[in-house]
């Protein structure tokens, strides 16, 4: 198995087409098994101009804050949060890009590197993250990494999903900081 070499970072202008890429070259069935509805992506141009504000906006001013995955150089995937509530809390999103590198235990690794630029650079007193409840991975990745679990329920959870049944993890910074030790 090829050794892995894991890293995080903030993203920048140079990931904007992987991440569009990503969304829009996403098989239907693949972005339905997560929770997507993509009847609901925005345009290519409309999600390139959403991005770009968000990379270019002061941080404490962030509707969303979004983060690179690598294994070595090569891009990977993505983390972003949204429903900032600077100083408090947020909600994450975690999306590995190739199938191959899905389900092959990069996912808590990615996490645990992510978690320092979300408490640290926004603040969070919380970290929330509400996975589809019948895509197991995420929720194992949460669980693995320390989320705590809070419920199980249904809503929409975000402008790109359909109605689903999500569980609810959360993690708090005290939890964060002790794991961190």
């Amino acid at each position: 198995m090829e050794e892995l070499d894991l890293k995080v970072r903030e993203i920048q202008e140079g990931d904007v087409d992987g991440l569009l890429s990503y969304w829009f070259n996403s098989d239907a069935d693949y972005l339905a098994d997560m929770g997507a509805d993509i009847r609901k992506l925005p345009s290519r141009d409309e999600f390139l101009k959403s991005l770009m504000l968000q990379i270019n906006s002061p941080i404490e001013l962030k509707e969303s804050y979004a983060l690179i995955w690598f294994n070595g150089n090569k891009r990977i995937g993505h983390s972003n949060v949204n429903q900032i509530q600077f100083g408090k809390e947020a909600t994450m999103h975690l999306h590995l890009w190739q199938s191959e590198n899905r389900r092959a235990g990069m996912g808590a690794e990615l996490v645990k590197k992510s978690l320092p630029f979300y408490f640290e650079s926004l603040k969070l007193k919380k970290l929330i993250c509400e996975p589809y409840a019948l895509n197991a991975a995420p929720n194992k990745t949460l669980e693995r990494v320390g989320f705590s679990f809070v419920k199980r329920y249904t809503t929409v959870p975000g402008y790109l999903n359909f109605e689903q049944e999500v569980n609810r993890w959360e993690l708090s910074k005290e939890n964060y900081l002790k794991a961190s030790l």
